[in-house]
């Protein structure tokens, strides 16, 4: 027993020992392995640059925070996931603004006065920020009041609430200096008469052209097959057209969380209980709101708005009734219909057939009216009117035998409104009824009525349970964990049974992939943590749990051959087939219907007379830019060298050109342009600044 006693002490110190060395180790590798912050390593707290200046996260944390504050303010009630993704978005472009565009107020000396921020909160010139979070959603109405109230009791509030308002106040302040600055850019720019007199000759002047075109499909592929040393020796030549942003490509199984038949049936038992309590509660519409999974729990309809399943049962509907569990969209669903009233708007249930005229002679519309009258004499023999409808109606309703459902008064086009209002009863309508669209032949199927329903309504969503989620998590686990490679990973989806599917390129900041909905972490791991090849952990996105590989990566600015190697195959052969026409169209000599006869079939002439340089395109051609400008340069009737258009090869000649006549006064086209560059002087500033700014945006690493 002594032995065993002393092993056991001294393998106690040793198992001491090493969990000790193993902590020690853990912090070493920490601290000063290839990810130490002490070394310089490990992930830097950046999230961006802007104009040299870099952007920490907690800065950037701080902004977002604001624009957080204030959205609650404004709205009652904390952002949403989508709604955070745009608070996160506006405090990027605040900053922007504060490091970027305030360099250029600083020289200008432009500034937003207190005055002018007094004005923009309660003066005559209210910020849209303002009327945007102080508009009643209902009415629409701006409630300047409420924002006086505000400012005259703020000095009162809690220090919180103050903090809250003054950070509202100065956020309105960018957005004045920026319309300020807007408006000083517009107001410099300047049309001479020269600009307008160009634009008036570019749209007055025109040309007739006869020209001889032979479209690249004319070469068949088989005779320009570029090898790979040209494919790349045409991609290096021209890789600054293929550079693109920083981008990733998965390939992902996702597991579907959908509801078992177990998970339906507990659900429907709940609901089954509910509607027991339904039956006899007072308060319908605080016990639907109560019990429901989505809003509008409680709504009044006029019969034309009714949900489908009510509509189809206003028969029998009475005050009290409960109807229902049905199963829709994803939920169980009760009705009870609260109250039954009528209400001042009738709404009527009708068919029609639509006769149209060809055009808009009177011979085609006597022809349109005679046969709606053919037809009307069919409906009221008693023939179907449903097949009527699908074998005679121009209307798209035609496929339902012209059912047009419940309508409320109004809702259709006077004439057609004043017919069927005007029936009594039910019935085809005894005459054929003209409206803008063409003759109809109406049937009412429910005669009018003004009852209106107020219906309480529990949703109850079918949702997959606890165990139902952690039996697929298992799953999902357990391939995740059996692949380390993509080779693995697509031989185990194969044999499993699961469908892989790619995201096709992601960019740094996406925030969904194909049908998994929200699936940010996904994309921040393929960015910050991934490399090729690797299989993720399982990611759970709304309706998914999902298992990813990394199969590609592009850093920006880098143009990855093999992923834009489609892209150049088709240009360079479309490059050689355009010089094989060329000179094969070099050799040729004579007229243009001459060079066509002997190029052969696939080359054709044709002629225009009105070609404009502002048009970029010709008739049968497509766009053509460096042909139109060749039109305005070239001698009258003289033949063009072959000019490459955007899909074949085009040989022309200028047969006469039509000057724009001399006129005294330009300033339309003085305001045409004007009023143009004033559009795109917001855009164009914006752009410039932000491009001189050189902004680097890794906001990816982080949300």
């Amino acid at each position: 027993m002594g032995v065993f006693n002393t092993l056991r002490v001294k393998m106690g110190s040793v198992l001491i020992a090493l969990i000790g060395l193993s902590i020690l180790a853990f912090l070493l590798t920490d601290l000063l392995g290839p990810d130490s912050m002490l070394l310089g390593g490990g992930r830097s707290n950046d999230v961006g640059e802007i104009a040299g200046e870099t952007i920490n996260l907690p800065e950037y944390q701080q902004k977002v925070e604001e624009f957080k504050n204030n959205f609650r303010a404004g709205n009652g009630r904390a952002p949403s996931d989508q709604e955070m993704s745009s608070i996160r978005q506006r405090a990027w472009d605040y900053l922007i603004v504060e490091k970027a565009f305030q360099k250029q107020y600083d020289e200008l000396g432009l500034v937003v006065t207190d005055a002018e921020l007094v004005d923009m909160v309660q003066g005559d010139n209210i910020s849209p920020i303002v009327r945007q979070n102080f508009t009643n959603p209902e009415t629409g109405e701006f409630n300047k009041e409420q924002v006086v109230n505000i400012i005259r009791n703020i000095a009162q509030a809690p220090a919180e609430q103050q903090a809250q308002w003054y950070s509202f106040e100065s956020s309105l302040v960018p957005a004045r200096a920026r319309t300020k600055y807007d408006e000083l850019m517009i107001g410099s720019t300047y049309i001479t008469t020269a600009e307008a007199q160009r634009a008036y000759q570019d749209q007055t002047e025109s040309a007739e052209v006869e020209y001889l075109y032979i479209p690249f499909y004319s070469v068949q592929d088989s005779l320009v097959s570029p090898s790979d040393s040209e494919l790349k020796k045409y991609f290096n030549d021209n890789i600054e057209k293929y550079e693109t942003d920083a981008s990733r490509t998965i390939s992902y199984v996702g597991f579907e969380l959908l509801p078992s038949g177990e998970d339906s049936t507990y659900i429907r038992e709940e609901v089954e209980e509910l509607k027991k309590e339904f039956q006899t509660v007072e308060d319908d519409s605080a016990y639907a709101r109560i019990n429901s999974d989505r809003s509008n729990s409680f709504r009044t309809y006029p019969i034309a708005q009714l949900p489908r399943i009510l509509a189809s049962n206003t028969n029998i509907l009475k005050e009290g009734d409960v109807i229902g569990p049905y199963i829709e969209d994803g939920a169980y669903i009760l009705y009870k219909t609260s109250k039954i009233y009528d209400d001042t708007v009738a709404s009527v249930k009708a068919s029609h057939i639509l006769i149209e005229a060809e055009d808009d002679s009177d011979e085609a519309d006597a022809k349109a009216k005679q046969e709606a009258q053919e037809v009307l004499q069919k409906a009221r023999s008693g023939q179907d009117f449903a097949e009527l409808a699908k074998e005679y109606s121009d209307g798209p309703s035609a496929t339902r035998g012209g059912d047009l459902g419940w309508f409320k008064e109004g809702a259709m086009v006077d004439e057609f409104n004043a017919a069927v209002f005007a029936k009594n009863g039910t019935g085809v309508i005894n005459r054929v009824v003209k409206t803008q669209y063409g003759y109809h032949i109406i049937n009412v199927t429910e005669e009018k009525t003004a009852k209106t329903y107020k219906i309480a309504t529990i949703y109850r969503d079918i949702l997959p349970s606890e165990s139902t989620r952690d039996n697929l998590y298992r799953q999902a686990d357990l391939f995740a964990a059996s692949n380390v490679n993509y080779s693995e990973f697509t031989a185990s989806a194969n044999k499993e049974g699961y469908r892989v599917r790619s995201s096709g390129k992601m960019s740094p900041n996406q925030t969904t992939i194909g049908t998994l909905g929200s699936s940010r972490p996904i994309v921040r791991w393929a960015f910050t943590d991934a490399s090729v090849g690797q299989v993720s952990e399982v990611f759970e996105t709304d309706n998914y749990f999902v298992v990813a590989v990394l199969t590609n990566e592009t850093e920006k600015g880098e143009a990855d051959f093999d992923a834009v190697r489609a892209i150049v195959s088709r240009e360079l052969r479309q490059k050689m087939k355009a010089d094989i026409i060329k000179e094969k169209v070099s050799g040729l000599s004579g007229t243009l219907n001459e060079m066509a006869a002997a190029y052969g079939d696939d080359a054709n002439v044709f002629s225009t007379t009105d070609v404009k340089i502002s048009s970029g395109s010709l008739p049968n051609v497509g766009q053509a830019p460096e042909v139109i400008g060749t039109i305005f340069g070239i001698e009258l009737n003289k033949q063009s060298k072959p000019l490459e258009a955007n899909n074949g090869i085009v040989v022309l000649s200028v047969t006469n050109r039509t000057p724009a006549p001399e006129i005294a006064d330009y300033n339309t086209y003085k305001e045409q342009l004007a009023q143009r560059r004033s559009n795109a002087v917001s855009f164009e500033i914006k752009s410039a600044i932000e491009e001189k700014a050189d902004i680097v945006d890794l906001r990816y690493k982080f949300y």
